[in-house]
């Protein structure tokens, strides 16, 4: 049996389970990585919020080609020094990383029992020497043939850890029905680097690096395809809970914590006749650069079906291009209805960039689809002061709610609405949403729309941005949040709350 520290824990969309001060090994936990190439803004960023997380992990250590560990984060010097004698006074877990993705080399060292073992005792003997709680394996782009070694490593690592914690970071693994649809499954396509099941044994806890989906879900992109939607996710919680259900097969959930990204992605869109586009990774970014290319080229991010922030922008001074952009700048779409018109008429191709990322509210869906599923908790990547700054307000004031459980929002719901019951936001679809539309336009205050789409005899099942508008005024009216609130046009607990009493009154 594993010693638990009591863990300081968060949970749910702007919400908390009422256990929030039960001890024990039942309590939700939010960890987070500090990634070491920016040491100084990571402490920075996160001392003052330690209250909030359960463990923090600075991703600090690689290995070196003769197995020993290269601290990359000199965590001997300050500002490290403090900063986990800080975590460790508010009882906050301190696992550090072990971080590699060269294929080469963890095949040559866990497949030789010496090497294997040795690198086994220098961990085990890192943790036990420097104080931490334990230690996090990322060995990320391991071969197939190198699954039952890396099995008997964690094995060997358990062992050896007596009473700290061992634990693992693993990709995501998308059910093949959804990464192969409407394609033949090749026949190695269950040849894994992961043997789950040990992973289970071995590992105190299962952090499923659910993010860099971009397309592997064909399904899913199928689904966006038919409608000519950009679609190109960080991470889409319908897929987040694919790859969930799948892991939960082989490990249990009270081990698994769902990896939530604070980054987003540039791509070069393709746009071909017909809304056809493929896309191309540029690079990775902050949201802060999101909004520099927002007000360079006159763009107003909007919110993806999924739940995470988008725009799309043309990259060009041709006024016949750019011009429905500034026309209908509430879509995402914009700039790719404009490039795909212009392959149209002119039987060629374009270009055109795309950003989607993540941002304060799409960090709290993540939360409360983790609350959901009844997982362990939530791991972060990253904390340093790059992410929307917003975040923190959520998982504060996640802590001080009483507010339980929180569905995530998915792009549609069932019909015959009657309550509200999940989260919902701009580009959700359902039942649900005409009901919101409905008690919105039961009041003058919060209506939708005076005519037309949206408005009382004409309500929709489609959230749009006159609904995300009404839904503001709603909050402001029932002080439930205003401008600058993370929360702020997202319909979450407290809102549906309101949403439901008035329901019911």
């Amino acid at each position: 049996m594993r010693k638990h520290i009591l863990p300081v824990f968060v949970c749910g969309l702007l919400s908390l389970a009422p256990a929030f001060a039960s001890a024990g090994t039942d309590t939700f936990e939010v960890s987070g990585w500090l990634p070491y190439w920016r040491s100084a803004t990571s402490t920075k960023d996160v001392m003052p919020h330690l209250d909030l997380l359960t463990e923090v992990n600075p991703f600090v250590y690689t290995l070196r080609s003769d197995g020993t560990l290269l601290d990359n984060g000199k965590l001997d010097e300050e500002p490290w020094v403090s900063f986990i004698a800080a975590a460790k006074a508010k009882k906050v877990r301190v696992v550090p990383t072990v971080m590699t993705s060269n294929s080469a080399l963890l095949h040559e060292l866990l497949s030789q029992s010496k090497s294997r073992i040795a690198l086994e005792d220098t961990i085990a003997n890192l943790v036990k020497e420097k104080g931490f709680d334990g230690i996090e394996i990322d060995f990320e782009g391991k071969k197939a043939e190198d699954k039952d070694y890396f099995s008997t490593f964690l094995k060997g690592l358990y062992q050896r850890m007596g009473n700290k914690w061992v634990m693992c970071d693993i990709e995501a693994r998308t059910p093949l029905d959804a990464r192969y649809y409407g394609t033949e499954i090749p026949p190695d396509a269950q040849i894994y680097a992961n043997d789950f099941t040990q992973i289970n044994k071995y590992c105190d806890r299962v952090k499923l690096m659910t993010y860099d989906q971009q397309t592997i879900d064909l399904q899913l992109s199928s689904a966006a395809a038919s409608s000519s939607q950009l679609y190109a996710p960080v991470a889409d919680p319908a897929w987040v809970t694919k790859v969930v259900a799948l892991a939960a097969k082989s490990i249990k959930k009270s081990k698994i914590m769902i990896g939530i990204p604070t980054y987003g992605y540039e791509y070069v869109v393709t746009a071909y006749a017909g809304n056809q586009y493929v896309y191309d990774i540029m690079w990775t970014f902050n949201p802060l650069y999101a909004s520099q290319i927002a007000q360079k080229f006159g763009v107003a991010p909007s919110r993806a079906p999924w739940g995470e922030m988008n725009l799309s922008y043309i990259n060009s001074t041709n006024a016949s291009t750019t011009a429905p952009i500034s026309s209908n700048p509430y879509l995402a779409q914009a700039a790719a209805v404009a490039a795909s018109q212009y392959a149209s008429s002119t039987n060629t191709h374009t270009e055109f960039r795309y950003l989607v990322w993540p941002d304060a509210a799409s960090v709290a869906q993540k939360i409360a689809l983790a609350q959901s599923l009844g997982v362990r908790g939530v791991s972060i990547f990253k904390m340093d002061g790059g992410e929307d700054p917003k975040m923190w307000d959520v998982l504060a004031a996640a802590k001080q709610s009483a507010v339980v459980n929180s569905p995530v929002v998915p792009v549609s719901s069932a019909a015959g609405a009657n309550s509200f019951t999940r989260a919902l936001s701009l580009g959700s679809t359902g039942e649900d949403v005409r009901l919101l539309q409905k008690t919105l336009n039961s009041d003058p205050a919060t209506q939708v729309a005076v005519s037309g789409a949206g408005s009382p005899g004409a309500e929709s099942t489609r959230f749009g941005p006159a609904t995300e508008a009404a839904v503001k005024k709603f909050q402001i009216k029932y002080g439930i949040a205003r401008e600058g609130s993370a929360g702020y046009g997202y319909v979450g607990p407290a809102t549906r709350a309101k949403l439901n009493a008035l329901l019911s009154g």
